[in-house]
């Protein structure tokens, strides 16, 4: 690789937007995780997908490392340049290109985040539901196959993705998919290129599946006693037809975590987080059945609210709640791990996990879009005690074994980036040695993100 070089041919081409400078370069290495600072050795700002197509045209004959950049929300260490090179920050690339009314669909650039698509299309009656919580850009969503607090309703990027356009690791621009619902022609190429991390080539514009506004929301807050008890809540909710949009859990911990940074007063025992979307009378009826159901596995305090500001309330809460459990703790950095499992072994999995964390000695607040069978612990640690990171990464280890044990994946929503990597093999033997083989035939030369998601090569 001739970095010297490299920079010159892509300063020729994108000017100031070429930037070398440290506070951009660090900026660009952190993680919002516990991985290590690595700065690129610059960061692009293109601003058309002809310039991506350029930009890595000329790391490819320089072979020089490419890694995207959405907004750096990711969790495992994918948007971070471990093996150097330059990062392609998608911050500039940031419009909605059409928006189809009538198709229900919407043609957006990689740097456009949810929350400004969704701000685009209030006077539509149409809105786009994924929401991992950060307010992330759509392109490292899909490239991360994220998905949140509404999947169990609207799916997640996988189902919400209708076609790409993707910058290959030669500079050639290629389109997958169409803007039809459904199509028998040839391999599915969008969903492959949906959680490849970046590691087959780079997304320069998705065409989004969008859904209609609901005519009535209502949210609604729920205590229980035990993990447990919550969890066979939303299993019998789940089993009796009930169609929630969201349905969240917090452990006592978090709740503890929560009261503390936003001012509130919930009992500190676990938490179901709920809304129902619908007609006027669906939503009063899928919570009233929901508060029966609950009332069965004793919950208390069932608290059903309609007002825009009370939902949006209840839901920045939960957004909010990784920053409540960094907190609770100043100066610790957090693992932040997830897994998923069958629905049935979740509140198996979630007790285990708890009592595990405990034995241990480790602070790991969960939360959970309990709906599908997916939950989250923070291992908060510091950073200066190396017993401590060592009980907590083996703790998390232990989470990911047992997720694999029931049937479950070592992560429903963060991805694999480098923190996972270590379990891809006994979760899809010889399937991970197939994704290594497309990722060389696509990438020979292994420029884009490499180190990430495949198999490490010699």
């Amino acid at each position: 690789m001739d970095t010297q070089k490299a920079l010159d041919d892509l300063h020729t081409c994108l000017g100031q937007r070429l930037s070398l400078s440290k506070s951009d370069l660090d900026l660009h290495g952190r993680s919002e995780s516990y991985f290590p600072l690595s700065p690129p050795d610059a960061v692009a700002y293109p601003e058309t997908t002809d310039e991506v197509a350029r930009i890595v045209a000329i790391c490819a004959r320089h072979r020089m490392p490419v890694t995207a950049w959405g907004t750096g929300t990711s969790l495992e260490g994918q948007s971070q340049a471990f093996s150097g090179g330059i990062v392609v920050d998608f911050s500039r690339m940031n419009r909605v290109l059409e928006m189809a009314q009538a198709d229900m669909v919407a043609r957006v650039q990689p740097g456009v985040t949810r929350e400004a698509l969704n701000e685009e299309l209030r006077a539509t009656g149409l809105f786009f539901p994924v929401d991992p919580g950060a307010n992330a850009a759509l392109g490292g969503m899909a490239a991360t196959r994220a998905s949140g607090t509404t999947a169990v309703r609207y799916g997640t990027m996988r189902d919400n993705v209708l076609a790409l356009e993707v910058v290959t690791a030669t500079g050639e621009v290629i389109r997958t998919g169409t803007a039809a619902r459904k199509s028998s022609s040839g391999y599915d190429l969008t969903a492959l290129f949906v959680g490849s991390e970046g590691t087959l080539g780079l997304i320069t514009e998705l065409t989004l599946r969008l859904h209609g506004q609901p005519e009535a929301i209502s949210a609604a807050v729920c205590a229980f006693d035990s993990v447990g008890d919550a969890v066979e809540t939303v299993i019998d909710t789940i089993q009796s037809g009930v169609p929630m949009a969201r349905i969240e859990l917090m452990d006592e911990d978090s709740v503890r975590a929560v009261n503390a940074y936003s001012g509130i007063d919930l009992a500190e025992t676990p938490h179901l987080l709920l809304e129902f979307h619908g007609s006027e009378t669906g939503a009063r009826e899928q919570a009233e059945t929901f508060g029966a159901i609950a009332s069965d596995h004793g919950g208390k305090g069932f608290d059903w609210a309609t007002r825009p500001e009370a939902r949006n309330a209840l839901w920045t809460m939960r957004h909010n709640a990784y920053y409540a459990i960094l907190a609770s703790r100043p100066g610790a950095r957090a693992i932040v791990t997830d897994i998923c499992v069958p629905i049935s072994r979740l509140a198996e999995a979630i007790e285990e996990t708890r009592a595990d964390f405990a034995q241990a000695g480790v602070a790991g607040p969960i939360l959970g879009h309990v709906g599908d069978g997916n939950f989250h612990a923070v291992l908060m640690v510091d950073m200066a005690d190396e017993a401590e990171i060592a009980r907590a990464k083996a703790a998390s280890d232990r989470m990911v074994e047992r997720a694999l044990s029931m049937g479950g994946t070592a992560t429903g929503e963060h991805g694999i980036g480098v923190g996972k990597l270590g379990y891809m093999a006994r979760e899809h033997g010889g399937g991970w040695a197939m994704m290594g083989a497309i990722k060389a035939a696509l990438d020979p030369d292994n420029i884009l993100n490499p180190g990430k998601l495949v198999p490490p090569r010699n």
